[in-house]
């Protein structure tokens, strides 16, 4: 847990420092104008409730959001083949660069999830995938597409399967 936040937190961009001042000093304002207007008791929840509010909701959907727009990317899926002879997916695809600045990194992860008939189920299956493997990728362009591929091993599952794709860059 303890290398999951240093992780994150050596991730963070100057924008994101930015984020969670601004919404940290909108936090204390709305406190502020509830203390003051604490003679008009509605008026005064309402400011409180949203002051929680933002500061629950505003870094972490603020965060996802920014980073949605800053480092826009698509990732396709090619081909994907179970081996004979050997327990190992391999799985081909294409990531394209749709933002306006350079990655230094992606982190290309492919998981494999079990499939059903209940749609259900296969929601809940593909937060949980079975197997994951991840490369990374460096110095992408701006509009530059590049293929890669990945070998999921070991794969031993003999049922039915799905492979999907996603990329996190920076």
């Amino acid at each position: 847990m303890k290398a999951k936040v240093t992780a994150f937190i050596d991730g963070l961009i100057p924008f994101d420092y930015l984020l969670f001042g601004s919404s940290f000093l909108l936090f204390i304002f709305l406190i502020i104008l509830g203390i003051i207007l604490r003679r008009k008791l509605f008026l005064a929840i309402v400011f409180i409730l949203l002051a929680f509010s933002i500061l629950l909701l505003g870094p972490t959907l603020g965060y996802v959001k920014l980073h949605e727009y800053l480092f826009k990317n698509s990732v396709t899926l090619t081909s994907q083949k179970k081996l004979t002879f050997s327990e190992a997916v391999i799985v081909k695809g294409t990531l394209t660069n749709e933002s306006k600045k350079r990655f230094k990194e992606c982190i290309i992860t492919a998981s494999a999830y079990a499939v059903t008939s209940n749609k259900y189920k296969n929601y809940l299956k593909k937060l949980k995938p079975f197997q994951k493997m991840s490369i990374i990728e460096e110095n992408i362009g701006v509009s530059e597409s590049r293929d890669f591929k990945i070998i999921v091993e070991p794969f031993r599952y003999s049922k039915d399967y799905n492979i999907s794709l996603g990329a996190d860059c920076r």
